[in-house]
């Protein structure tokens, strides 16, 4: 399984937020990066802003061993 992620760097906005979140499953990946949009960034939990938010999730490049 790809581990995914979401990184607030490559979504400007006016805080200039650095944070980057990864997870193995979607699930984990969804909660964490929801409650950081609600606690950072003040968003209400909707199942639009759920939704928006796990289609900006990326898959990280494994690296060869």
């Amino acid at each position: 399984m790809a581990r995914k992620y979401i990184d607030c760097r490559e979504y400007p906005s006016e805080m200039n937020c650095t944070v980057s979140l990864a997870a193995d499953s979607d699930e984990e990946l969804l909660e964490a990066a929801v409650q950081h949009a609600v606690a950072v960034h003040g968003h209400d939990d909707t199942p639009e802003l759920r939704q928006q938010i796990r289609a900006m999730f990326k898959e990280e490049m494994r690296k060869a061993a």
